[in-house]
């Protein structure tokens, strides 16, 4: 059990570094109008922010300390939501570029379970 703990803390953390770059993507691939492109990236970052929320959930269960925000990423999903069920793709990709980065630039990572 402690492995998959480890295991997951890793790739929580990796996951957790990349979403910065990720964002700036999004944001740049909405801007240059690479809608599909930037699309399939926001359907890939739902459905790995819903993995972070999960995951910190069972980290937080097994004693892990996790300090994920996941009210404020819900917030961020539906106002991702909202945005392009208007094709508001500048006030998407502002989104990704002015909240969402620096959200998760701000994060801690996870080091690991409580003793």
């Amino acid at each position: 059990m402690e492995d998959l703990i480890v295991e997951t803390i890793e790739s929580y953390n990796s996951y957790m570094e990349k979403v910065p770059a990720g964002a700036e993507f999004i944001a740049n691939s909405l801007r240059e109008d690479n809608v599909n492109e930037a699309l399939q990236a926001i359907n890939n970052f739902s459905e790995g922010v819903l993995w972070l929320s999960e995951a910190s959930e069972l980290l937080k269960n097994n004693g892990v300390v996790v300090n994920l925000n996941i009210r404020k990423i819900q917030e961020f999903l539906i106002e991702i939501n909202s945005g392009l069920e208007i094709q508001d793709y500048v006030l998407v990709a502002d989104m990704f570029e002015y909240e969402i980065a620096p959200f998760f630039v701000g994060l801690e990572q996870v080091v690991g379970p409580v003793q």
